[in-house]
């Protein structure tokens, strides 16, 4: 492999205008293909195999009024007025007669003839509901909406939206986030390379691979359903591992140039050794994210071949764009006279990275490391377990309207709704009584459900086409797991339920479909990660040849992610995070568990082999186990550094989102990427192998005998260099 991708190198650097214009023919090509597709992401997905969605197929087929989406309008009033006050009462009527007008609404529920006004009658909730799943409804729909309600406003009534669609619901994504995190990583790289064009290529290249897959994806979305956090999370990886990987092979680029080599067998040799890396890293993460599938949900399998396709673009880039771009920028690379700060310092810092590795400070952090390796890995091991105990309290669910700012809207609507009839009525279950055919099983099936435990209301919500439908309100709010309870225990109990009516009841509704998810995603983590891990192994047993390194990788991710989901449980569900940083309690969304292990341990798997490759290489050459730990990690400390610092940073920018989702996934990601860089990979890590010394490297003679060696560490590729005379 270190050969082929020397040879690809230099070929990319000989041929850099040729390459350049292709990559940059492929991505005006994806922004025209996307705008003529008129693709959009959206959020209809469907969860097979739950009873949930054959509750939704079921009304759908036969009564389609009632699968569309759903807006429930909260009219409140304050002081001494009463929603039943003649004013007030005679705004929400008109209020509500004018949302009936509404192309796209299917019926409407007045307050008042639904019984659906407060004890104190100072709240009542109206229910729209469309014939069109939620992100069908047209903004204009949506604006007509807030048009229809000024009656009840004009009246002094407090009007707030809540439901699965409602004005305002959709958030446009930010650019914030994105340029925040560039801006950082800009910084970073400068103060890394002390080069201003150095700094910019792994940018440069970066932003080239993301905006050539989210393009992609976009033109995907005209003929597939594609969740508009796939694109989220596309766009933290590929600016994210673009950025790094083209880091990794600029930094050995430049310290092979600073030892005196012309720039086309620099970045040969940067490919055939770094680049090498970069490879099995990517591959690595790859694999995780293509574990996804394995779960059987099909926004998770769109979202993991999302981000999959960004971190193989940022690998095919990194190993033919980068080497072009190190060819337009020829010795400019070596050159610190335009550093705008710092210049004496950078040039010292490179010179000492290429020619006195022992000098740096990460030479001096690996020494103090291994000298000290028992204690550091006694100390680090409690760290991470410490920071992984809240992990134990963990509950999954969706961030709902609770989870949202104070300011807005829904969240209001939570609020007023909780205070005024009970947590309930937030999450009404939708329950279907398949193959009624009178009032007579109707009135039982609906006096059975009233009689379970749990149950607040039962309310009939249609009847037609043989089937009648009620909406069920617990007792208990969407995300509490006395709801979640409740759900199995008439599922379990449904032949209670159904009496002698010969009916077939089904238990529905988002809160039903939100609870099947995260059981769902619970019961497949055991096979992802079996599927995830053992792949990995695989191919890192093979890149290392030693079950030693995988299998330290892998305890060191389960240690780092468990930290990570501490933390998050601790800031998020624990409220701790609302007390510090203001950020909205919340259950652990329910796919971020899974969604977190597959790019933490990818991630994981990139510094792992970043460090031990140079670990390895050292190895192979003087054949010192633990003076090779020292070196390895003095020499990758700097740019792993720089490469978490990277992540990070365009990580935790999108906490700054206004999203609970994408919230929760920037925080985690970027807990994950901190602990396991910092803690694990350049701490224990190192601390691990100096204690183990030779024994680390062993492998049967089968092995070697059987396994090719991929040469990741590139000792093959410089003697091969050597005897055809190749000049260094």
């Amino acid at each position: 492999m270190s050969e082929y991708l020397f040879r690809l190198a230099r070929w990319a650097m000989r041929r850099r205008r040729l390459v350049l214009a292709l990559w940059l023919l492929l991505a005006v090509g994806m922004v025209v293909l996307a705008g003529a597709s008129g693709g959009k992401t959206n959020d209809n997905f469907t969860i097979p195999g739950t009873e949930s969605q054959r509750t939704a197929d079921l009304l759908k087929a036969k009564l389609p009024a009632l699968s569309g989406g759903q807006t429930t309008v909260v009219f409140a009033t304050h002081g001494g007025a009463k929603v039943t006050d003649a004013g007030p009462r005679s705004g929400i009527e008109q209020a509500m007669a004018n949302l009936a007008k509404i192309p796209g609404v299917a019926s409407t529920g007045d307050p008042f003839q639904t019984q659906s006004v407060s004890a104190n009658e100072q709240v009542a909730l109206g229910n729209v509901q469309w014939n069109q799943s939620p992100a069908d409804v047209p903004d204009s729909a949506l604006d007509q909406v807030k048009t229809a309600v000024t009656p009840a406003q004009a009246a002094g009534v407090q009007v707030e939206y809540g439901g699965s669609v409602y004005p305002g619901w959709r958030i446009t994504p930010s650019e914030l986030p994105e340029i925040v995190g560039l801006i950082v990583a800009f910084v970073i790289l400068v103060i890394t390379f002390g080069s201003m064009v150095t700094a910019g290529m792994p940018i440069l290249s970066a932003v080239i691979g993301v905006l050539t897959t989210i393009m992609a994806v976009t033109a995907l979305a005209a003929a597939f359903t594609i969740a508009s956090t796939s694109t989220t999370v596309a766009l933290m990886l590929g600016l994210s591992c673009g950025i790094d990987y083209g880091l990794f092979i600029i930094a050995r680029h430049r310290n092979n140039m600073l030892q005196g080599m012309t720039p086309e067998a620099a970045v040969g040799l940067a490919a055939g050794t770094a680049g090498s890396s970069v490879v099995f890293a990517a591959l690595t993460v790859i694999i995780a994210l293509c574990g996804l599938s394995v779960v059987g949900i099909p926004f998770l399998t769109v979202m993991g071949l999302a981000a999959a396709g960004a971190v193989l673009l940022a690998l095919l880039i990194s190993v033919t764009l980068i080497p072009a771009l190190l060819g337009f920028a020829g010795r400019k690379i070596t050159d610190f006279s335009r550093v705008p700060f710092g210049k004496e310092h950078a040039e010292r810092v490179a010179h000492e990275a290429a020619n006195e590795p022992d000098k740096p400070r990460g030479a001096r952090w690996a020494r103090f490391v291994v000298r000290r390796r028992i204690p550091v890995l006694i100390f680090g091991v409690l760290l991470l377990l410490t920071l992984a105990l809240p992990a134990l309290d963990m509950q999954l669910g969706l961030p709902g309207a609770s989870s949202n700012p104070k300011s807005d809207t829904s969240r209001k609507a939570y609020d007023l709704t909780t205070a005024a009839f009970g947590a309930g009525f937030n999450g009404p279950l939708l329950v279907v009584a398949d193959g009624t055919t009178s009032q007579q099983a109707a009135t039982t099936v609906q006096n059975g459900l009233a009689a379970q435990p749990g149950v607040a209301s039962v309310k009939p919500a249609a009847q037609a086409n043989g089937i009648a439908v009620f909406r069920v309100i617990p007792t208990t709010g969407p995300n509490d797991p006395a709801t979640a309870d409740l759900v199995h225990h008439l599922r379990d109990h449904r032949a209670t339920i159904e009496g002698a009516t010969g009916t077939d009841v089904l238990i529905g509704g988002v809160t039903a479909s939100n609870i099947d998810v995260s059981q769902k995603l619970s019961s497949a983590l055991p096979v992802f990660l079996i599927v995830v891990i053992g792949l990995a192994f695989l191919l890192l047993t093979f890149a290392f040849r030693t079950i030693w390194v995988p299998i330290k990788s892998i305890i060191g991710f389960l240690l780092s992610v468990a930290a990570a989901f501490g933390a998050q449980v601790a800031l998020f569900q624990w409220g701790w995070g609302e007390k510090i940083f203001g950020i909205a309690k919340s259950e652990t969304v329910s796919f971020l568990p899974i969604i977190m292990i597959a790019i933490i341990f990818g991630l994981s798997s990139d510094y792992e082999v970043f460090v031990v490759s140079r670990i390895k290489e050292d190895f192979t050459k003087t054949g010192h186990a633990v003076r090779a730990v020292e070196r390895g990690t003095g020499l990758a400390a700097r740019v792993v550094t720089a490469a978490a610092l990277i992540m990070f940073s365009i990580f935790v920018a999108f906490i700054a989102s206004p999203t609970p989702t994408i919230k929760a996934i920037g925080f985690s990601f970027a807990a994950g990427v901190f602990l396991d860089a910092f803690v694990v990979r350049l701490t224990l890590v190192p601390a691990v192998m100096a204690i183990a010394k030779a024994k680390f490297w062993y492998h049967p003679q089968w092995f070697a005998r059987y396994v090719p060696d991929p040469d990741i560490e590139g000792e093959r590729l410089g003697e091969k260099l050597a005897e055809h005379h190749v000049t260094l």
